[in-house]
């Protein structure tokens, strides 16, 4: 379907539902092509060492261009169902919500719940699609808009587009590139379904994998990996949880790292090189350069910077073999 035929498809009635700032490029364009009667969003969190409520992004961005917001804690309750149902919304946008809507809400728009997935679905369904393509090693990723059904992103596609990954490729930078894509995206799609001229496609369960919830300690590295998982993690991990290791009673943050060939063999963690250079021994008789490292309180620095004055002696060891 082309740009034209989405811009010249009627106006719909949209109730967009997201959280984080990934949604929020999503958000922007459909307020442009189609009314937004309201938004979902989660309610404000504590957040900082002083543990203040915070808005989400989406909020944020809803209440500078007065769209009514609503906050449920938990979206299948009877009285969060019927302030939906009172918008009365021709379709439903879901972009990153953060919780699993029930058949009441899947069924309360004409054109049912839309869901843009940052994959290329049925390959990583669930929460950490970004990250999971890049530790996966994919060699590109994309977006996906389906329509949504009571599984966990099961439901059939409407559209999807896809991009390469650069070899520096971080979440960060790959979630930027399927926001702006995931954008038109949705729009183009909404233009269809109002046309009346998009076919859903069912999903192969065959060929599906599934992500889990990237938490803190997944950026912990171990060190018994080979060099390119490593790299991978440390890609994968930015901006959050960042990966990070131990050395002695002092804990970094790890930023860049590049492959530094095979080594004899030695145990995984241990420093060989420190000074100009920080290379580290891994898994599979193999060793990384760490390229950019960040102290505790420190700001991310390259690693001969970081060293200056207070250096990691040869033969320490980062991490340990037990990780």
């Amino acid at each position: 379907m082309n740009g034209s035929a989405a811009t010249d498809s009627p106006r719909l009635r949209v109730l967009f539902m997201g959280t984080p700032a990934l949604a929020v490029p999503t958000l922007a364009a459909v307020a442009g092509a189609h009314e937004l009667v309201a938004v979902i969003t989660q309610p404000d969190r504590p957040s900082g060492r002083g543990r203040r409520l915070v808005a989400s992004p989406v909020k944020a961005w809803a209440e500078q261009v007065d769209v009514p917001v609503l906050q449920p804690e938990r979206v299948r309750d009877p009285g969060a169902i019927a302030d939906m149902a009172a918008t009365s919304p021709d379709v439903a946008v879901v972009v990153a919500f953060g919780q699993i809507l029930p058949a009441g809400i899947l069924g309360l728009p004409r054109l049912g719940c839309v869901n843009l997935h940052a994959s290329l679905l049925p390959r990583h369904r669930g929460a950490s699609p970004i990250q999971a393509a890049i530790l996966a090693g994919d060699t590109e990723s994309g977006v996906t808009t389906m329509l949504m059904d009571e599984g966990l992103d099961t439901g059939p596609v409407l559209q999807q587009r896809s991009v390469g990954l650069a070899a520096d490729e971080t979440a960060g930078t790959l979630g930027a590139k399927l926001g702006a894509m995931g954008a038109d995206l949705m729009v183009e799609t909404l233009g269809g379904l109002a046309a009346g001229t998009l076919k859903p496609l069912a999903q192969d369960p065959d060929v599906a994998t599934m992500t889990r919830l990237i938490r803190k300690q997944d950026g912990q590295i171990d060190w018994r990996q080979e060099a390119g998982s490593i790299g991978r993690q440390v890609r994968a991990m930015q901006p959050w949880p960042v990966a990070h290791t131990q050395c002695g009673d002092e804990r970094f943050k790890v930023w860049a790292v590049a492959p530094a060939g095979h080594i004899t063999a030695m145990a995984p963690g241990t420093v060989i090189s420190s000074g100009a250079e920080l290379v580290v021994a891994c898994g599979e008789s193999q060793a990384v350069q760490v390229l950019e490292m960040q102290r505790a309180g420190g700001r991310r620095m390259p690693v001969a910077e970081l060293l200056r004055g207070r250096p990691i002696a040869v033969g320490s060891s980062m991490g340990s073999g037990g990780q």
